[in-house]
């Protein structure tokens, strides 16, 4: 994962993490369609040490199930513990998630994914962070 060109990003960034290349890329590129700078990892571990010095996106979306120490699933508790203004959504295609294995703000989509589920996930966090006042819906 190339650091340099993380300062020249505007927001929303997003930071995508699969082992798949191929999914990791049609991710990528969905997510980038919803107007979002898009960064890759190919582990749960690389995606760690970035955020570890780069903490200012505003997503992350990541597999469950890669190679190395941690899972998407450790992922997704150490950014919710550590950076909880970061929006995070899990993706698998082999294992769901029990009720308790997530922080409550965290999205989980069962692969495999489309562009309409992503866009409809991504909405559904902005909505969750950025509530429509309800005066203004007169």
């Amino acid at each position: 994962m190339e650091n340099s060109g993380f300062v020249k990003l505007r927001p929303p960034i997003a930071l995508v993490v699969d082992d798949e290349p191929l999914i990791l890329m049609d991710t990528s590129d969905m997510i980038s369609d919803e107007g979002y700078a898009v960064l890759e990892a190919s582990s749960a571990d690389e995606a760690l040490a970035f955020l570890e010095r780069h903490s200012s996106l505003q997503l992350l979306f990541t597999d469950v199930q890669m190679p190395g120490r941690l899972n998407g699933l450790d992922l997704a508790r150490q950014v919710e513990e550590r950076w909880p203004h970061i929006q995070v959504i899990v993706a698998s295609g082999a294992c769901r998630p029990g009720p308790d294995d997530l922080p409550s703000n965290v999205s989980f989509i069962a692969k495999p994914i489309s562009a309409g589920l992503v866009r409809e996930v991504l909405r559904f966090h902005q909505r969750q962070k950025y509530p429509e006042n309800p005066d203004d819906s007169e």
